[in-house]
């Protein structure tokens, strides 16, 4: 059973229209000589949070508002690019939002977080203990909890899926990092949806394996720690239900390290002079490893984000790997 149908997606659309226009996927031919293949960028780093996050919980706390269950506020737990998300939908509901972050975590996601009109709280060591803190403060403050993954969530969030496929049908795979999962479930439901044949493979870090591992185990494995660079990807313990659908629809999931990863962000700037953050780039890297399977056929990988902090960046352009 599918999470949603096309005229699902269809009835959202205006409403993350008013949040996100639609975004470029572009076919860069410095990129194509890089890899041999015919790449199509899906640049979900131009949105107005600078990732494909804003699409999904705007959707998620409107099908609240309709039924009636707009909480009085909203908290969540985040690396940065889903509690932007948070910020703008509940700003746009009248709501205030908590939003939790571990410790270290992107000052400049921080930043953007508050700017959009959340508090942000610093809690935890990780992303998997923010959401513990997260829940707490739910419970105290009469909050909602905003979850990371959902089906409201995935449909909007399924939004760039139905542009890139409607846009470039002819693809032979799609690249896509995976978090919590909603971006690579929207892009599988959707490629099923148009009964395309495109190949869906997730990408993962190798210091943040949990879903390469669940993939093979065909149940949820968490690990112990996810320090990697790419905040994005730094999941430890994986949900059920993108476990299931992953495992059903995608063809693989690949582990790339960071020092590739790190090579994908210099590779953007180099070849599109876009920025990519450690999890938006991850795609291309896994696609550079990858490139004789797709050699002269068409290849899509999905830029999710853009927000990576001045100092990494400036290290990565130097040609370190930033260390966790």
């Amino acid at each position: 059973m599918p999470l949603f149908s096309l005229e699902d997606l269809a009835e959202v659309m205006p409403l993350v229209r008013s949040f996100v226009p639609p975004t470029p996927a572009y076919a860069w031919p410095l990129l194509r000589a890089r890899t041999g293949v015919d790449v199509i960028v899906k640049h979900e780093n131009h949105t107005p949070t600078g990732a494909f996050k804003a699409r999904g919980v705007p959707v998620y706390l409107d099908a609240l508002r309709r039924a009636g269950a707009l909480p009085p506020g909203v908290v969540s737990a985040t690396r940065g690019n889903h509690g932007q998300a948070v910020a703008i939908a509940a700003a746009r509901n009248g709501i205030p939002a908590v939003i939790v972050v571990p410790a270290g975590n992107s000052v400049e996601k921080n930043a953007a977080m508050a700017a959009f009109g959340a508090e942000v709280i610093v809690a935890g060591a990780d992303f998997d203990e923010s959401r513990v803190v997260a829940a707490e403060i739910a419970e105290t403050r009469g909050y909602h909890v905003v979850p990371a993954f959902h089906a409201e969530i995935v449909k909007g969030v399924a939004t760039y899926a139905h542009e890139l496929f409607t846009a470039v049908p002819d693809l032979a795979v799609v690249y896509v990092p995976i978090g919590m999962g909603s971006g690579i479930c929207g892009l599988i439901t959707v490629r099923d949806l148009l009964g395309l044949d495109t190949e869906i493979v997730g990408v993962v870090s190798t210091e943040a394996p949990a879903f390469a591992l669940s993939f093979e185990a065909g149940r949820p494995i968490s690990t112990e720690s996810a320090r990697t660079f790419a905040d994005g990807m730094a999941c430890r313990m994986p949900l059920p239900e993108p476990v299931e659908i992953i495992r059903a629809g995608a063809a693989r999931i690949v582990q790339v390290g960071d020092a590739a990863i790190a090579d994908a962000v210099r590779a953007y700037y180099a070849d599109t002079h876009n920025l990519a953050e450690g999890a938006g780039a991850a795609p291309l890297a896994a696609l550079i490893a990858e490139r004789q399977r797709y050699a002269g056929r068409r290849a899509a990988v999905v830029l999710t984000g853009g927000n990576i902090d001045a100092p990494l960046f400036a290290q990565i352009l130097r040609g370190g790997t930033p260390a966790v």
